[in-house]
């Protein structure tokens, strides 16, 4: 009998079918994985199934008996919990008073510390999550803030857990060191329900694979018996080209983007920046490699200009890159929801962003040039007046990209083009990326996915306490030099 079962799940969105007649049985201590590109459904029965959202039709079963989901308080009760891709937790607050808030134990009316610390320190040994009780959270990396996640699940007795896009704000070590964690939950009887895009993660970490294509069950596979090949081609209906964009033709022009010396501070005058320097010629991708809070994102603000740099430059073409937002740099920030768009605004809005002039604006022509992005850059979306918000993942990165792409800019900075993107829009992303190379501009890209920056850039840097520790031709940029050079162990 499976641990739970969505049976013949239907949920619509205006007349948008998001789910159509989903079946779904996850066994008790199995790994199932669920993937498919974005806008295929997964979020939705996801949502279903941890009581965020009621169907139109079909029905839950745990452990055979149907259940009622209105809240993730029913959800909770029935022993489901679920991992959000962005950390609920309370930073100035310890690991155990996280993992126990809402169920706390108490004595005297008041939280039993101590009991607190006994009962997470007993719940880490069960299943191999190592993690101090009495950390404060706001000090931990981002790997193990996700086992403190986990814990609180745990804690409420979950005996079924949703993963949404795990590994999406982990370094590689994290993301391995996750899977196993995965592994030994299965062993002692926990179901997991792993969302991601990565299909690499789901060869290593699944038992089961069920693939979605626009809101329908397109294939369910035994992951031993299959191959990324055959689990691509449910997802999108067809195979990704074998191979990966060709390489460039750098020259040995001058610099087109330069960074001298750059050095920044935080408020608290810890250096985040200490002496960067590099340069990134026309018709060249150079790609940044490091772990999290090496100095990227100061490097990145300092290159946009939406950031100050204490001493040092940044140069475009020989000339300095002013304060505030400077018009010849493209950019394509990690953080779609916060910085690369407005939410609540249509998608003619977003797309138009940056490219106003004057005060008069014809609606007409607005969404004239929004429709023409849109097509010549693969944009789906079921209007251009609808909200952004409303697109999925990769839609709203090539959004996005559409809109930097028409900008008349020689310079590049794209931050994790491919982050929660499935596979079908990460060949396209770079096929863009590529060709903008091609057009000559330069490109500044900062991922955390290794594979992406072998694949596309023509030199990749590394960056660990705020300097540049390594720089490798993309063909010696292996993962072992590269994660050799981001852990400070490269000789």
């Amino acid at each position: 009998m499976p641990a739970v079962e969505l049976v013949g799940i239907t949920k619509h969105f205006g007349t948008v079918p998001a789910n159509d007649g989903i079946d779904l049985a996850v066994e008790r201590g199995e790994v199932h994985a669920v993937v498919g590109e974005n806008g295929a459904g997964k979020s939705t029965l996801m949502s279903i199934l941890y009581g965020l959202h009621r169907p139109d039709a079909g029905h839950v079963l745990r452990d055979g008996t149907r259940i009622r989901l209105r809240s993730p308080a029913d959800a909770i009760a029935h022993g489901l919990g679920m991992i959000h891709q962005r950390f609920r937790l309370f930073p100035g607050l310890t690991v155990a008073e996280n993992v126990v808030i809402g169920a706390e134990p108490a004595r005297l009316g008041v939280l039993d510390r101590a009991e607190a610390r006994r009962t997470v320190a007993g719940l880490a040994a069960r299943y191999g999550l190592e993690v101090d009780p009495e950390s404060r959270v706001g000090e931990l990396p981002v790997g193990v803030r996700q086992r403190v996640e986990i814990l609180k699940a745990l804690h409420r007795r979950a005996e079924v857990l949703i993963l949404d896009e795990p590994t999406a704000v982990l370094t590689p070590g994290e993301a391995d060191r996750l899977i196993g964690v995965l592994r030994e939950l299965a062993a002692t009887g926990v179901s997991v329900v792993l969302v991601t895009h990565k299909l690499s993660e789901v060869l290593a970490a699944s038992d089961r694979v069920t693939v979605l294509r626009k809101g329908r069950v397109t294939g369910r596979f035994v992951t031993a018996a299959t191959s990324a090949d055959e689990l691509v081609t449910a997802m999108i209906g067809r195979s990704l080209t074998e191979a990966a964009p060709p390489p460039g033709k750098v020259t040995a022009e001058p610099y087109l983007l330069e960074v001298r010396d750059l050095r920044v501070r935080d408020r608290d005058g810890v250096p985040r920046l200490a002496g960067v320097s590099f340069g990134v010629r026309p018709g060249e991708i150079v790609g940044i490699a490091g772990v999290a809070g090496s100095g990227q994102r100061e490097l990145v603000d300092a290159v946009t200009g939406l950031g100050r740099a204490d001493a040092g430059q940044v140069l475009l073409d020989g000339r300095p890159v002013g304060g505030g937002r400077d018009r010849r740099v493209a950019y394509v920030p990690e953080d779609r929801a916060g910085r690369a768009t407005a939410p609540g605004m249509s998608l003619a809005d977003n797309l138009l962003m940056g490219a106003q002039r004057g005060f008069l604006l014809s609606m007409r022509l607005v969404r004239e040039r929004a429709a023409g992005l849109v097509e010549r850059f693969g944009v789906r979306a079921a209007s251009v007046r609808a909200p952004i918000a409303r697109l999925s993942g990769g839609n709203a990165q090539k959004a996005v990209l559409a809109r930097e792409l028409s900008r008349d800019a020689p310079v590049l900075v794209v931050e994790e083009p491919t982050q929660g993107v499935d596979v079908g829009a990460q060949e396209h992303i770079h096929a863009l990326l590529a060709a903008a190379r091609d057009a000559g501009r330069a490109v500044l890209l900062q991922s955390s996915e290794l594979t992406e920056l072998r694949a596309l850039a023509d030199r990749v840097l590394v960056m660990l306490a705020g300097r540049v520790v390594a720089e490798l031709p993309a063909a010696e940029a292996t993962d072992e030099r590269l994660g050799a050079a981001m852990t400070g162990a490269a000789a």
